[in-house]
């Protein structure tokens, strides 16, 4: 029974595609629904999530935003009054026209993202400099009609959180994306264990109406980076296209300066990806649900067992998130196997045997490792030893992503390690978006960011072979 357990899950060798999806269904984080490109977040994927909103929300009020809610539907002329804007996302927009058995005087776009109807109630409120700045976010589902899905990677509808601010300055507008995009970096990295590279998008792959877009990107298991968070300079695009304007101390009247910025549910995805192996999740502990689950195996001694698996979960439960499983209907090799395959950092098992020695054993997800503690050293030892394993599943990932950037001087060269290594390729690009259509209409690589550190670097571009100061990562991407 054990061995088909973990059968049921395809190995990431075989089929990478089919091990995520058995992954996400197997470990019950999500399922499909019976709506075309929707999914289900079933509670432990849901509480995955929740812990991941509860540390991001608390950095964003650390930096003076708060929390609102705009509505999810937006008037179509709101909609086409930022031109660019609604060429980006006209394909996936989703439309209301009719209420009831009423057809609507003006259809209703359902929210694919929130800049207009925002900008809209900012023009309301927003007079004077003494309103200034306006740091606000939002938690909320977004619809945009992908033709393709995959469950957390790419759905018709996904949660996420979007942030809207209002500057008197181009230079505090610039200064929030940035301060943005490093909260997002500093979480990523820091509780979801996933190493980034931090930089700007060329001016083709920006967000739709934005001036300047930056981005965190991630290296996914099989080669493929995945955008991992994006912060939106806005410039004045939106607020002369509402009409958002203030009196400045100068008794002139101004255009605000903008910004938004966003994660979203795809971070599960990536957690998946990154850290998962053919044996299913490996959760990083600062986010995961269940950090350490208590497996007796009773033996002859069930009521010994019992008696002290009670007492060892009734002493940590109100300090690590821990699960007491006790179900007899299962061996606890079955166990083992479901609890590693939800990811879940830290097993302890409890037998006879131990109960005597007065120590439990203590089995790692990340690593495999198994030892023993004695019972008065485990809560030290619990706390210890998830602050190591979430510290070895980044230095894991790290050497990943670092093992997997490869520098090319030359096309052939690109093309080469595109097709046989994937990963990020870094190269010297001129800055023409025909070179950047070039590379990805003969290999497939999109390019990923402009990184801060190597903005200027003489080289000559990938495409063109012109002399260029600029590198570029590149890669395949979700």
């Amino acid at each position: 029974m054990e061995t088909d357990f973990v059968k049921e899950i395809t190995p990431k060798t075989e089929d990478f595609s089919q091990w995520y999806v058995d992954v996400i269904l197997k470990s019950e984080l999500a399922d499909y629904s019976p709506v075309r490109g929707c999914m289900v977040i079933r509670p432990y994927g849901y509480t995955l999530w929740e812990n991941m909103q509860q540390l991001l929300d608390g950095r964003f009020k650390a930096t003076g935003h708060k929390n609102a809610y705009f509505p999810l539907f937006i008037p179509e002329s709101l909609l086409q009054k930022e031109a660019e804007h609604v060429e980006g996302f006209a394909p996936e927009v989703a439309w209301v026209t009719h209420g009831g058995e009423e057809e609507l005087a003006e259809r209703l776009a359902v929210r694919p993202t929130s800049e207009t109807i925002i900008c809209n109630m900012y023009s309301k409120w927003i007079k004077s400099w003494r309103d200034l700045p306006v740091l606000i976010n939002q938690w909320c589902n977004v619809v945009r009609w992908e033709k393709s899905t995959k469950p957390f990677l790419r759905t018709a509808e996904f949660l996420w959180q979007e942030g809207h601010t209002a500057h008197r300055t181009a230079e505090d507008a610039e200064e929030e994306t940035l301060k943005m995009l490093e909260v997002y970096r500093d979480f990523v990295e820091t509780d979801l264990s996933l190493p980034v590279i931090k930089g700007r998008k060329s001016d083709n792959e920006k967000f739709a109406g934005a001036s300047k877009t930056y981005t965190i990107e991630a290296l996914m298991s099989d080669g493929r980076a995945l955008q991992a968070g994006t912060s939106h300079n806005l410039g004045q695009h939106f607020s002369k296209a509402y009409d958002i304007t203030y009196l400045d101390q100068d008794g002139k009247l101004k255009h605000v300066w903008q910004t938004s910025w966003g994660v979203t549910t795809r971070l599960i995805g990536a957690i998946v990806m990154v850290h998962g192996d053919d044996r299913g999740l490996k959760l990083p502990p600062n986010i995961a649900p269940i950090q350490a689950v208590i497996v007796p195996i009773y033996g002859k001694q069930t009521e010994m067992v019992s008696e002290k698996v009670n007492e060892i979960y009734s002493e940590l439960k109100d300090k690590v998130r821990i699960e007491l499983d006790n179900r007899d209907e299962y061996t606890p090799g079955w166990k083992f196997n479901e609890w590693e395959m939800k990811g879940v950092p830290i097993r302890i098992e409890v037998g006879p045997r131990d109960i005597q020695k007065q120590q439990v054993i203590l089995v790692r997800r990340d690593t495999g490792e198994k030892f023993a503690v004695s019972e008065i050293e485990l809560l030290p030892r619990l706390k210890t030893l998830l602050s190591e394993i979430q510290e070895n599943m980044f230095h894991h990932a790290k050497k990943f992503l670092e093992d997997n950037i490869r520098e090319v001087d030359n096309f052939e060269e690109f093309k080469q390690v595109i097709d046989e290594k994937r990963g990020f390729i870094k190269a010297h690009w001129c800055g023409n978006i025909e070179c950047e259509k070039q590379v990805k209409e003969q290999t497939g690589a999109t390019l990923r960011c402009i990184p801060f550190s190597e903005e200027s670097v003489s080289g000559r571009c990938i495409a063109c072979n012109k002399e260029s100061d600029t590198v570029a990562y590149f890669a395949k991407s979700y």
